[in-house]
C-alpha cells in the first residue's frame, strides 16, 4: 500500500479517539471484520501495531499518540473544505468517471446516460472497468466511482439505489428446432445451452437464480463474453437464458426469437452504488442523477 487514502484515515482518526475496533466499526457503519481489515492495512502502512492490549483493553502506542494531533489536523482541513460544498457545472468541468460495469450494463443503460451527457462535450469523460469477483474492492480504493450491479453483488457497507428491473426469458434461432413454438419445461432441460461465465470462477445471477429452483441446463458452449452468447445460438437449435432487455435489443438486429421461460424466476435488480465517503461529492452526486434519468427514460420505452 503505497498511499494513505482518506477512509483509512478517518479509520484511524476513531480508532485512535475510541481505542475500539468495535465502536469505531460502528461509528463508520461498517462491520467489525472490515474494520479489523482496515486496522491491518494501517498496521502494513506504518509498520507500528497502532493499538495494543494491555491487561483488559487496547492501548495507543508510541507511533499512534504521535500520529494524533497530525491526523487531527488533516481532517479538520478537508472537513472544512468540504464544507464549502462547490457546485459541479459539467459545462465548465473536466472530470472523468471510472465505472464498474458488465456488458448487460453496456448494452442497456449507458447508452441513454451517454445520450444525456453528449451536450457536455469531453468535460465529461468515462472509463469502463470491467468487473471483478470483488468489485466492493475497487470502491474502498478510490479506484472507482461507480458499481453497477445486481443487487446481490452490491456490498451492504455502501449505499446504493435500485435503477431498474428486468426479467428473465430464453433465446433461440428463429429457424432451429424451439425457435417457432412456446418453450416447454422439456423442452428447457433437453436444449443445448449457451451459458454466459460472469469470471472465470462462476455464473451469472442467472445460474444462481436457476440452482435455487433446482434446474438443470445441458451447457454446451460456456463464453466469457456476454454479447457473444445471441451470435452463438443463430444457426443452431441451442437456447440461451438472457435478460428480456438484452433479448429484445439482439432481436431487432438477429434472427433470434424470444421465448418465455416454462417457469417462474426472480426477476434481476439492476443496482447503483458508490463509497459512503463520496456521498457528498457534488460530481457523484450529479452522475448519480443521470443514472436516475436514464433509468427513468428507459422504463419509458
Amino acid at each position: 500500500m503505497n498511499n494513505l487514502d482518506l477512509n483509512l484515515l478517518v479509520a484511524l482518526d476513531h480508532l485512535i479517539a475510541t481505542k475500539s475496533i468495535s465502536q469505531t466499526a460502528e461509528r463508520m457503519n461498517l462491520s467489525q471484520s472490515a474494520m479489523s481489515n482496515a486496522l491491518g492495512r494501517l498496521r502494513q502502512y506504518f509498520d507500528d501495531p497502532l493499538l495494543v492490549r494491555v491487561g483488559q483493553k487496547m492501548e495507543l502506542t508510541v507511533r499512534a499518540e504521535i500520529l494524533r494531533p497530525e491526523i487531527a489536523d488533516v481532517l479538520t482541513r478537508i472537513e472544512a473544505a468540504l464544507a464549502k460544498k462547490p457546485d459541479f457545472n459539467p459545462k465548465q468541468a473536466s472530470r472523468e468517471f471510472r465505472l464498474l460495469v458488465s456488458d448487460y450494463s453496456l448494452h442497456t443503460i449507458i447508452p441513454p446516460v451517454l445520450e444525456l451527457t453528449a451536450p457536455f462535450g469531453d468535460h465529461i469523460r468515462f472509463h469502463f472497468l470491467r468487473q471483478t469477483d470483488r468489485p466492493n474492492v475497487y470502491l474502498e480504493r478510490g479506484e472507482a466511482d461507480l458499481l453497477l450491479a445486481p443487487r446481490i453483488v452490491c456490498s451492504p457497507e455502501h449505499p446504493s439505489i435500485k435503477l431498474f428491473d428486468d426479467d428473465y426469458c430464453c433465446v433461440a434461432w428463429r429457424r432451429g428446432k424451439y425457435g417457432r413454438e412456446p418453450l416447454t419445461r422439456k423442452a428447457f432441460a433437453a436444449a443445448g445451452h449457451v451459458r454466459y461465465l460472469a469470471s472465470p470462477t462462476g455464473g451469472a445471477l442467472d445460474s444462481v437464480l436457476l440452482d435455487q429452483l433446482g434446474i438443470t441446463r445441458r451447457t454446451e458452449i460456456s463464453t466469457f463474453a456476454f454479447s457473444s452468447v445471441p451470435h452463438l445460438v443463430v444457426g443452431t437449435d441451442r437456447i440461451a437464458v438472457v435478460h428480456r432487455r438484452t433479448a429484445q435489443l439482439w432481436a431487432r438486429h438477429l434472427s433470434i426469437s424470444v421465448l418465455e421461460l416454462p417457469f417462474p424466476m426472480e426477476r434481476f435488480e439492476q443496482q447503483m452504488q458508490w463509497h459512503h465517503y463520496r456521498s457528498r461529492d457534488p460530481g457523484i452526486i450529479w452522475i448519480r442523477d443521470i443514472f436516475k434519468q436514464a433509468a427513468a427514460k428507459m422504463q419509458k420505452k
